[in-house]
């Protein structure tokens, strides 16, 4: 008998769940194909641009992950396009792929609302690249600043601007406060770095969406008391070169602006030819495939997934690994007995968390527990170091939060060489 071929487009959350519950399965042969060598851990994504981790503390090479496994093999490349009809794959090196069974697990891209000029005034944070980018970005101007500069030049390197209140603005946002206000000050001897101004940009009336009321107020009060300028129900109109205007007229210069205000899905989606929401996110069927091709499925941030309420199952990682295994489930369960009558995704809504800073954080469990402040904060530790790809990982993270809290310092504080244009900022 033929093993069957599972191809998994993605090593992120969805991805590596669905690939190890068909691990070492007879019958099963599985691809992944990432255009990326390394899964990261994006929930801590932040931490390495704040200088708290290394990126080896959230990152694991895809092949070592899957070593273990005698019927996972690794692919390295960009899909380009899929052939539904076909059941074929085409990369970007030229490589076809066929399979038998199709898992797309490629996650979403930044969305700029159709304003795509944008893109190249601010800075992201999707991958390590981008992390490392605003890092030393907020260090150099930190340098500079403490070189001398003109007034006017000091208070554009001073000031920081965030576009999104969800958890990623917020934890940014509490990060960056911490470690330039605090950690960093003694640092430097020719720039008091609590001149820093660090402004978060909400266009809703509230941080935090997903969460009660009383949680996202509890955000904006122990940001404001780091110092952080919280600006609600503001809107961006424009963005260039070190500027953000709001469309009130408010415009402010900034020496770091950072984009993290909306998603939407990767190119992929499109090549489906299969109907798409206005995010681009694939609308699945219930159980989880795409309509009209019950051999292949769409899971985690890419696929539009509605809950008996109606509401789309959230873009998380707790969601997306429920989804990769119910996947590898039906997979498993028809090379046993054929396809029959598929099982409905059940989504368990795990609740939503989040860290306003050192000592502070929001857990909202179903609205049945709601915590907030340090026991949030121990909660939130806990969760994210247990999440993590393995032990040598969490005692690296472990050691490096230790440090971090007990000597007050941050660790990566690298910058690399700079261009000879910036002698001159």
């Amino acid at each position: 008998m033929v093993d069957k071929h599972i191809i998994i487009i993605g090593a992120g959350f969805g991805g590596m769940t669905c690939a190890k519950k068909l691990g070492n399965k007879e019958g099963v042969r599985v691809t992944i194909v990432d255009r990326k060598n390394h899964h990261l851990f994006q929930p801590l994504l932040y931490q390495v641009a704040t200088s708290t981790l290394a990126a080896p503390d959230i990152s694991r090479s895809i092949r070592s992950i899957f070593d273990k496994y005698n019927n996972i093999d690794v692919v390295y490349d960009h899909i380009e396009r899929v052939d539904l009809a076909g059941k074929v794959l085409h990369a970007s090196s030229g490589l076809s792929l066929s399979y038998d069974y199709l898992v797309v697990a490629t996650g979403v891209k930044t969305s700029f609302f159709g304003k795509a000029e944008w893109e190249k005034h601010v800075y992201c944070l999707k991958s390590l690249d981008d992390a490392f980018s605003i890092r030393e970005k907020l260090l150099r101007s930190l340098e500079v600043a403490d070189r001398g500069t003109e007034p006017q030049n000091i208070a554009k390197l001073s000031t920081t601007v965030i576009i999104g209140g969800g958890p990623t603005g917020v934890e940014l946002a509490g990060a960056f406060s911490d470690l330039v206000k605090r950690t960093m000050k003694r640092g430097f001897k020719n720039y008091d770095t609590s001149q820093q101004r660090i402004i978060l940009i909400e266009a809703q009336d509230q941080l935090l969406g997903a969460f009660p009321r009383d949680q996202a107020e509890y955000a904006v009060e122990r940001l404001e008391q780091r110092g952080v300028e919280v600006k609600l129900n503001s809107m961006v109109s424009h963005i260039d070169e070190g500027i953000v205007e709001l469309k009130s007229g408010e415009i402010i210069e900034a020496g770091v602006i950072i984009w993290g205000a909306g998603v939407e899905a990767t190119p992929i989606t499109k090549t489906l030819g299969v109907s798409l929401n206005r995010a681009g996110l694939v609308e699945v069927e219930k159980d989880l495939s795409i309509p009209g091709n019950p051999e292949a499925f769409v899971i985690g941030d890419a696929a539009a997934v509605k809950q008996a309420n109606g509401k789309l199952v959230p873009g998380q990682a707790p969601a997306a690994m429920q989804e990769g295994g119910f996947v590898a489930t039906i997979i498993k369960n028809e090379l046993v007995s054929g396809i029959g009558k598929r099982p409905d995704f059940d989504y368990f809504d795990k609740g939503f968390m989040a860290i306003v800073g050192k000592n502070s954080a929001v857990v909202n469990f179903r609205d049945v527990l709601k915590v907030k402040g340090f026991l949030a904060w121990m909660m939130w530790l806990f969760i994210h170091i247990m999440f993590l790809t393995n032990f040598r990982s969490r005692i690296g993270v472990l050691i490096s939060w230790c440090f971090s809290y007990l000597a007050d310092k941050p660790g990566a504080r690298v910058v690399t060489a700079a261009s000879d244009d910036e002698w001159k900022a």
